[in-house]
């Protein structure tokens, strides 16, 4: 089965479901055993279409004339569309292959490119005249809140920053005995935080051997707040996948104890996992709910030096990784990530101990996940007082967007 059908079907199973579409894609790379060259164009198209989903209804509501597809046609459509406007393939392969992905169908797809083809120039010259939100393809509800918050350039930035295929990045392992040489890591462009590395491709077999791991830059200023100590009791209060406890442990030398929760069964074996590829061996995992904890907690009456709450949130920080989250989000998740992140934070307080640092902090750019919830909660708890925030936001820092708060107990 070739990458362009394979690629129909990721798109038509993601638009009929929850799975995440890198999920599907590894899913059937690897069910229909597709040489590296064709599991990257799978991921491109799928990608590709996902990225400019907006963008592709105008044009196809355009050349229809106004006209409705079906559900399955309007895909087929959507996805020759970008290959031959957004991503320059042939016209000749794109158009007689994606004709092929609809037998019965097949003479209006192809009236469709066909015109496309001969519009070409016409429709990528109007680009700069397209509302924002159709030219980046983003919510319009989005853009107008991003707007309001951040202002028209920013928000203009950031949605072009969101359309960018997002780079791969790395950390270092300190943690593992064989440490790359001088010569291993001229091979990677080093980043601005010691450690973390862009590279072109995954250098699979030192990730699949603890040597490093997959994180972007972003991650680390939770950690850095945090500054953890050898010898010293940290909880990771929502730990799983693990790339931050793996960090928090290099900062401790593998010294102290750390305990890492999460309230999902499912990633829980994935956290002890990546936890016992990246040889850290000061941590305990425990499935824990925080949300609905009551009580003693599993490991007992423990009390922390630091506390890493690494929240649930909305994810707006790394849309451009997380290709699904701009079509799956909603206005009112905002607030309903808040209250999930308020009852969390009130959960973890009283495990801090005098004197100690709990780190609050996101992946959201949104100040009612961030800001505004910290100051909302620690308004019932005066013994607490936030004594520093970081964040990135990418149009700016050329990361992941992030947010990070050092809260202190008096």
């Amino acid at each position: 089965m070739n990458s362009r059908q394979l690629a129909l079907d990721t798109l038509l199973e993601w638009s009929h479901g929850e799975s995440f579409a890198a999920d599907i894609v590894s899913r059937l790379a690897r069910e229909h055993e597709l040489p590296p060259r064709d599991a990257a164009l799978l991921q491109n198209l799928v990608f590709t279409v996902l990225r400019h989903r907006v963008l592709l209804d105008h044009w196809v509501d355009q050349l229809c004339d106004g006209a409705k597809l079906d559900h399955d046609l309007h895909w087929i459509v959507r996805l020759g569309l970008a290959q031959l406007l957004i991503l320059g393939m042939p016209d000749y392969a794109t158009i007689n292959e994606t004709v092929k992905l609809a037998p019965h169908a097949g003479a209006l797809v192809n009236a469709v490119l066909r015109r496309a083809q001969r519009e070409q120039a016409d429709l990528l010259n109007a680009l700069p005249q397209l509302p924002l939100h159709i030219h980046h393809s983003h919510p319009e509800w989005l853009v107008q809140r991003w707007t309001e918050q951040f202002g028209e350039e920013s928000t203009a930035a950031l949605c072009d920053w969101n359309q960018q295929p997002a780079p791969i990045h790395i950390r270092i392992n300190g943690l593992h005995p064989e440490q790359p040489t001088a010569d291993n890591l001229r091979r990677f462009h080093a980043l601005e935080r010691p450690g973390f590395y862009r590279v072109e491709q995954p250098p699979r077999d030192a990730l699949a051997k603890g040597k490093c791991y997959v994180q972007d830059p972003s991650t680390a200023i939770a950690c850095d707040l945090l500054a953890p100590l050898p010898g010293e009791t940290v909880l990771d209060a929502c730990a799983a996948p693990g790339g931050k406890t793996a960090l928090i442990a290099q900062l401790m030398n593998n010294k102290g104890r750390i305990v890492a929760c999460d309230s999902s069964p499912r990633r829980i074996p994935r956290l002890q996992e990546n936890l016992r590829r990246m040889r850290v061996e000061i941590a305990r995992t425990f499935e824990l709910d925080w949300t609905k904890t009551k009580g003693v907690p599993p490991w007992g009456a423990l009390h922390f030096d630091r506390i890493l709450l690494d929240v649930p949130c909305s994810n707006t920080g790394v849309m451009r990784r997380r290709i699904d989250v701009r079509w799956r989000i909603k206005p009112e998740v905002f607030a309903e990530m808040a209250r999930v992140q308020s009852r969390i934070l009130r959960a973890t307080l009283p495990l801090l101990k005098p004197g100690g640092t709990l780190v609050y902090s996101t992946c959201s750019i949104d100040p009612e996940e961030n800001e505004r919830l910290l100051e909302s909660v620690l308004r019932d708890h005066p013994e607490f007082k936030i004594a520093e925030t970081r964040s990135t936001l990418p149009w700016r820092d050329g990361v992941d967007g992030a947010f990070a708060a050092k809260v202190v107990r008096n």
